[in-house]
């Protein structure tokens, strides 16, 4: 399990257009520290974040309004980072109408522990740890117990994505998404992970592993 050491707080933006969902994630996400504001359409979204700070914003794929936003979004000097709700049928697409990067996601139906656990990613301290494997997200710098582990851009965040989602199965295509932000061949995803496995697991337990037919997991 990743771990991270910090206290919860924040203000966080939860975007869902189903009311009973929207309901049980803000109190969720109330009584885990942060302050929650919960609307239902990405207008009033685009509204609360003109009003005020937010730290992090939570958003459902299925607004209504999704792609109106392209034509009449603000420009964010600061913009906090963004967590998406979405199906897997949906991982290639995710919210390009509003210009932006996604830092993370959660497929639906959405687990709330999964939830906090990106929130917490995101928020709280920028260091990413699995039993001795260690990524720090300030000096981009990786250990495996006391030994330091020296990796490539494209190894690292490799390496992050495996971390926060540490358990899953995630598939080549998810991986190429996330390394490069595009689709890339099935061969060159399979070097790298092997590459990144010959550093992390080079003394020690082997924590990536390959589901065939799958794709790769750590932990």
């Amino acid at each position: 399990m990743v771990s991270r050491h910090a206290v919860a707080c924040g203000h966080l933006l939860v975007v869902v257009p189903q009311e009973e969902l929207r309901k049980s994630l803000a109190e969720r996400l109330s009584a885990a520290g942060y302050a929650v504001t919960a609307v239902a359409t990405g207008a009033e979204a685009m509204a609360r974040i003109a009003a005020g700070h937010v730290d992090l914003i939570v958003v459902d794929i299925d607004i209504p309004d999704l792609y109106d936003l392209a034509g009449r979004r603000p420009v964010l000097t600061d913009r906090p980072p963004i967590i998406c709700m979405t199906t897997c049928e949906a991982l290639g697409t995710l919210l390009p109408e509003v210009g932006t990067e996604i830092e993370d996601y959660v497929t639906k139906p959405c687990r709330i522990p999964e939830l906090l656990a990106r929130v917490e990613v995101q928020l709280r301290q920028p260091v990413l740890r699995h039993g001795d494997l260690l990524l720090d997200e300030v000096t981009c710098q990786v250990w495996r117990g006391d030994r330091p582990v020296e990796v490539t851009a494209a190894e690292y965040r490799l390496l992050r994505h495996l971390l926060v989602h540490a358990g899953q199965v995630l598939s080549k295509e998810q991986l190429a998404q996330r390394v490069w932000g595009e689709s890339r061949d099935v061969n060159t995803i399979e070097r790298l992970v092997s590459r990144l496995r010959q550093k992390v697991d080079e003394a020690g337990p082997p924590l990536i592993h390959t589901k065939r037919g799958f794709g790769y997991r750590l932990g």
